[in-house]
């Protein structure tokens, strides 16, 4: 190894001694409540698979179709001679699920935020930024070159005090904030953040990443689930999580969409979706059209885990969704956690610093629409068994 690069070994094993190095498994089989991880059988509570889609038979002959019908990729970018009509369909239908004026779609949430926030803001403004935002909206309020002020989370007095102390200083402000946070599985006050951009004058965005599909009538999301429809300027989705599939959603008003279909970079210079994905997800939004089964079987499931592993002494922390986070605190525990869960034939990582803060390391269980009650009873059972063992409870 060159001199150069020793710097790089230094900080691995400086990695793996902390406990913070990720191994990382490979899955052999479709996703599903079970899973073969490393060749082993295990019951998955990882995924990000809420409705149980990501191996749905009318989704995989829905990606069959398309792919004989447009082929395998687009070949291009959407401005130059990637847009196929099938694109457009998709749109159409998610501005019409989402019940806004209109929506692009890009090649994942991450770019969604990438594209959006560095359209709407620049050095002259300001991003007021919930301080636990997904990592896509951090990169890109930094892209964006925007002055980044952060608020207390899920706070939306500070929020306010926040824009009326810095508000005079900037051309224009924006509030971002996730919907639902995926480490600790709370919910923005999407309705309280509303009225402060009211009363402010500044623009709103939501990141429903881990809401679409899971809250709102039939999976519609949290400006759905706050009942604030044309209320919020910009929705960003992703398809790679309830929907089962891949891709990016930005959703909201017109004026916004057409900006960012002339400036959004990942629109700009990265090919577009793959046909067969498209498809996939069009598909997708049939389902949750035609009925909330899904929908009200994961909270179903969520609820009767949840109240169980609370009932065994476990810290659920703050989670009001199905994101359930199993609190630990030091990473060498959670990972020696997610080890013994292995050996019991419980798939469910390890999460620490940097994907949380240190000292707040957990196992962070995914519960989906596809598990059945003897799933959540052998899971249950496991992480019993593993939590007595550890001293956990």
């Amino acid at each position: 190894m060159s001199d150069q690069l020793k710097w790089i070994q230094e900080e691995l094993d400086q990695l793996k001694s902390a406990g913070l190095y990720n191994t990382i498994r490979t899955i052999n089989t479709p996703q599903g409540a079970w899973l073969r991880v490393d060749g082993k059988d295990v019951l998955n509570f990882c995924s990000n698979n809420y409705l149980g889609l990501g191996n749905n038979s009318e989704m995989i002959a829905a990606m069959k179709k398309a792919a004989d019908q447009y082929g395998v990729g687009p070949a291009a970018v959407r401005t130059i001679a990637g847009t196929m009509d099938i694109h457009l369909e998709l749109e159409k239908r998610m501005a019409a699920f989402k019940g806004v004026e209109d929506a692009v779609t890009f090649q994942s949430g991450f770019c969604a935020n990438l594209a959006t926030l560095p359209a709407l803001v620049g050095k002259q403004d300001v991003i007021y930024s919930d301080e636990l935002n997904h990592a896509s909206i951090i990169d890109g309020s930094r892209l964006s070159g925007a002055k980044i002020i952060r608020f207390a989370h899920a706070d939306a007095r500070d929020l306010l005090q926040k824009i009326t102390e810095n508000q005079a200083n900037f051309r224009r402000g924006l509030i971002v904030t996730d919907g639902v946070f995926s480490m600790d599985g709370d919910i923005a006050p999407l309705d309280q953040i509303y009225e402060v951009a009211q009363a402010t004058g500044t623009i709103l965005m939501v990141d429903d990443a881990h809401g679409e599909g899971v809250l709102g009538k039939g999976g519609r999301g949290i400006v759905d689930h706050f009942n604030l429809h044309g209320k919020v300027d910009v929705e960003i989705g992703t398809m790679s999580k309830a929907f089962g599939v891949v891709g990016g959603v930005v959703a909201g008003k017109k004026v916004i969409i057409d900006w960012l279909r002339q400036r959004g970079r990942p629109f700009l210079f990265s090919s577009a979706v793959t046909p067969a994905d498209v498809a996939a997800c069009i598909t997708a939004i049939d389902i949750l059209e035609r009925s909330t089964e899904l929908v009200d079987r994961l909270w179903e499931n969520a609820k009767y885990f949840k109240n169980i592993l609370k009932t065994m002494g476990f810290d659920i922390g703050i989670s009001t969704t199905p994101i359930t986070p199993v609190m630990l605190g030091e990473a060498p525990l959670a990972q020696q956690f997610s080890r013994e869960l292995y050996d019991e034939s419980i798939f469910a990582m390890a999460l620490g610093f940097p994907t949380v803060p240190r000292g707040k390391a957990r196992i962070r269980v995914m519960i989906s629409a596809a598990h059945s009650v003897d799933d959540l009873d052998q899971g249950l059972a496991a992480f019993e068994k593993v939590g007595k063992k550890l001293g956990v409870i």
